[in-house]
């Protein structure tokens, strides 16, 4: 299985020739190339992780595929026609298997409103928890895709989060609130947290892919 990282919060995994597109948002370009996608995975209302636009433009490319997303994004996308998901949900859309954890997002503050949120495991080998630190009990995670910069986080808890789920393999995301120094400060902090469960943790800069 192929990933490839996008701006922001973006990822795209290729199995088989097939593509699974998760959390297209307003930080991101335009995807080159949405034909042969077989689902699109949201995992929370805000614009940064969806926009109309993105969505309208892969439902072009790949007429017809599923958008699977929690109770909230259904309610804020109701021009489309979304699949509500929810913590211990396992779906397959061939060729994935995809497995969902949690209820909802990070806190920001008492002011704002905690939305409905969704982590998403693909493959039983990627995990990417969207915007919260929900931990997928139960799962030795191969890959975590980690957030690195928002106003809801703050690096002490993100190292926390990587020393507790001890994946194997790690990246930074969800990275463009941040300078380019910001993200490379980040970084540091989830390799070394990373390396002390015994995993190591790699970069991907928008349009890098890796196999997994």
């Amino acid at each position: 299985m192929k990933l490839m990282k996008r701006e922001h919060a973006t990822l795209i995994l290729e199995k088989s020739g097939k593509k699974l597109i998760v959390d297209p948002g307003s930080f991101t370009e335009p995807l080159p190339d949405a034909s042969e996608a077989v689902a699109i995975v949201l995992t929370h209302a805000h614009a940064d992780h969806w926009t109309p636009e993105h969505l309208s433009s892969i439902l072009a490319a790949s007429p017809g595929i599923p958008i699977y997303a929690p109770e909230g994004v259904a309610e804020a996308a109701s021009d489309f026609d979304v699949t509500v998901v929810k913590a211990g949900d396992e779906i397959v859309v061939e060729p994935f298997t995809l497995k969902f954890f949690g209820e909802k997002h990070a806190v920001i503050h008492s002011s704002i409103p905690v939305i409905d949120n969704v982590g998403v495991l693909v493959d039983d080998t990627l995990y990417y928890p969207g915007d919260s630190f929900t931990v997928p009990e139960g799962v030795e995670v191969d890959v975590l895709a980690v957030p690195v910069g928002a106003p809801w986080l703050k690096i002490g808890e993100v190292i926390d989060y990587v020393l507790e789920v001890k994946p194997k393999r790690s990246f930074a995301t969800h990275e463009m609130v941040l300078s380019s120094a910001g993200t490379s400060m980040g970084r540091d902090r989830i390799k070394w947290a990373t390396e002390q469960g015994g995993g190591e943790s790699f970069v991907l800069a928008p349009g890098d892919s890796i196999e997994l």
